[in-house]
């Protein structure tokens, strides 16, 4: 659009004449309720992973937000997977949005002697739907609340001193100045050249040779800042020398998080950076907004999960593809060819709420379980969402549904797995159809573990993770 176009192709220029942003704390009630950070053994970190709405969320989402905001930012979430996939700019960007960079990374003070415009390709979405924790960060390290995203590859917070725009964050913002281990990156190296493929955008340089990156989302959000290294933490457990971003503009919907921890299948993903330390592997449980989950990396419990194999993909190599074979409703198939399900790319992600199915085999869905449920009263349509009932997902008797992937694997989903409640009196069939890609949302994933194993290809289910 071409609101946001102005704001990001002003982004760095700003830099030079803008004055840095106040941020007010905002104060955790349940911190002292919450234990973030344990040891499942010597070669694996356990941090515990909070529901956007939920009641200790470190960085809750106004509690009366109306569903609707979040089929919003879901729709979002969905044009930037299908513009990656597409390779082709999202409908929030149709235009190119050049960002112009002109600062120096050590005064910030004047022009560079030259003007870089690069033309930026939204990643992925990302806002009320997603989960967050909490990274230490720096020497001394300071923690801070940041999104888990399987979707984005290069880890980003807000940094000090925000001198273009800081959105309002739980906490104090990263203040460079004050780790004795930080570092700027030069442009020079290999990670600032991977940048282009791990935010989709190819890196700026400062006229003193700092690296920049510049992350764009489907929902017109944006995070522009210096390439970093410093030592990231959790709880005792430290890795020096971590890239990250250092965001001086970090404008749109990210919520009260300082930023973004990519998981997704790249070199600068913190998976990937910790991996020499901790393997190729991570696993979570998501829970629902009345209780905690967790987020793992490192080794795993490999007997507890039943396994289906990732699907290698040329049209984006950093998400993670499976292949969904089959659904049943009651234990009876729906009444589609086995080959819809695989008509479409299926990708499993942590931050889509609303799971996408290819169209003939939502329909099979929405009729198999309206049928099963023809005695629960049905209600009037709630924005995308056609299949509804007058209730609560926990107190209407729903049918037993599986999805089915290739390798054996299941989701067996609960009436809380299968339906979303959209009101005080309404609840929905977690489902829609697809247009470009099928996606495994994050309600069918509550309460279950879910198992990355990257070294091994495969992504592993088990029940009873979390509540």
């Amino acid at each position: 659009m071409a609101t946001s176009a102005l704001l990001l192709a002003a982004a760095a220029f700003s830099l030079l004449f803008a004055v840095a942003t106040p941020i007010r704390d905002i104060a955790d009630a349940c911190s002292s309720q919450v234990q973030e950070f344990k040891h499942l053994n010597g070669s694996a970190l356990y941090l515990s992973l909070h529901h956007p709405r939920g009641p200790c969320s470190p960085a809750a989402v106004p509690s009366d937000l109306p569903f609707s905001a979040v089929l919003t930012h879901d729709a979002a979430r969905i044009a930037s997977f299908a513009a990656r996939l597409a390779k082709t700019p999202s409908s929030s960007s149709s235009a190119a949005r050049p960002i112009t960079t002109t600062t120096s990374a050590t005064s910030l003070d004047r022009p560079d002697s030259s003007l870089a415009s690069v033309p930026l390709t939204p990643g992925t979405s990302f806002g009320v739907g997603n989960y967050v924790t909490r990274m230490g960060l720096g020497t001394p390290a300071k923690q801070y609340v940041m999104v888990v995203d399987t979707g984005s590859s290069l880890t980003w917070l807000q940094c000090s001193p925000c001198r273009i725009s800081c959105h309002r964050q739980s906490g104090p913002v990263f203040d460079p100045k004050a780790s004795s281990s930080y570092a700027s990156v030069s442009c020079s190296t290999p990670q600032c050249t991977g940048l282009s493929t791990a935010t989709l955008n190819p890196a700026a340089c400062s006229s003193s040779d700092v690296c920049i990156y510049q992350a764009s989302y489907g929902d017109s959000s944006f995070s522009v800042g210096y390439l970093s290294k410093d030592t990231v933490s959790f709880g005792s457990n430290s890795v020096p020398d971590f890239y990250y971003g250092c965001g001086q503009d970090n404008e749109g919907l990210f919520g009260r998080s300082a930023g973004l921890m990519g998981l997704a299948r790249n070199k600068l993903s913190l998976l990937y950076q910790l991996a020499p330390t901790l393997g190729y592997s991570f696993s979570y449980c998501l829970p629902s907004s009345s209780s905690s989950g967790y987020l793992s990396i490192g080794s795993y419990n490999p007997g507890q999960y039943s396994y289906t194999p990732m699907v290698s993909s040329t049209l984006d190599d950093s998400l993670y593809f499976i292949k969904l074979s089959g659904m049943s409703v009651a234990g009876k198939p729906l009444s589609v060819s086995s080959s819809e399900y695989s008509s479409l790319p299926t990708i499993i992600d942590s931050g889509t709420v609303i799971t996408r199915l290819p169209t003939s085999v939502y329909t099979a869905l929405s009729k198999s379980v309206a049928g099963a449920m023809k005695g629960t009263k049905r209600a009037d349509a709630y924005s995308i969402l056609d299949t509804c009932f007058v209730g609560q997902a926990s107190q209407v008797r729903a049918p037993a549904v599986s999805m089915d992937f290739a390798g054996g694997a299941s989701l067996k989903l609960s009436a809380q797995n299968l339906l979303v409640d959209v009101d005080s009196s309404t609840t929905c069939l977690a489902f829609a159809p697809a247009r470009s890609a099928a996606i495994i949302g994050n309600t069918q994933q509550q309460s279950l573990s879910v198992v990355y194993d990257v070294k091994s290809n495969r992504i592993g289910f088990a029940a009873g993770g979390c509540k």
